[in-house]
C-alpha cells in the first residue's frame, strides 16, 4: 500500500485505494456519496452519470472480490497541490469475471477532504 505523504501522487493513490477497498466491501454507494463533490459525474461506456445515478448504480451489485491499479500517472493542474486527475490501468475480479479498464479520477480537495470531481472508466 502507497504511503501517506505530503506528495500529492501519493495522496491520489492513497484516496484511489480506498475507493477500491470501499467497493470490494460492499460500501462503494456509500463511499461515493461522501466523497464526490455535489456536481460530480462518473463517465462508463455509453454513459454519464450524474451523482444519484453513480449513489443507484451501486444497489444491487455484487462486490468485486479484487482488484490491481497499474501503471498509476498524477497529472497535475498547474502548480495546485489541491487538485489533480489520477490516470491507471485497472483489473477487477469477480468469480470468472474479469474487467480490464482504463481509468482517471478527477480529485479536489474541499474543505480538508478529498473530493472526486470526476470519475471515467473505459473498457481496455
Amino acid at each position: 500500500m502507497t504511503e501517506i505523504t505530503d506528495d500529492l501522487p501519493a495522496r491520489l493513490l492513497q484516496q484511489e485505494h480506498e475507493g477500491w477497498r470501499a467497493i470490494l466491501g460492499g460500501r462503494g454507494g456509500e463511499h461515493y456519496r461522501r466523497t464526490m463533490t455535489r456536481d460530480g459525474l462518473m463517465i462508463v461506456e455509453g454513459a454519464v452519470l450524474g451523482r444519484e445515478a453513480i449513489l443507484g448504480a451501486f444497489d444491487g451489485v455484487p462486490p468485486w472480490d479484487d482488484y490491481e491499479i497499474r501503471e498509476p500517472a498524477v497529472i497535475r493542474l498547474g502548480d495546485r497541490e489541491d487538485a489533480g486527475i489520477l490516470v491507471y490501468r485497472a483489473v477487477a475480479r469477480r468469480g470468472d469475471d474479469v474487467a480490464r479498464l482504463r481509468m482517471s479520477t478527477t480529485y479536489v480537495l474541499d474543505d480538508g477532504a478529498w473530493r472526486i470531481a470526476l470519475h471515467q472508466q473505459t473498457p481496455a
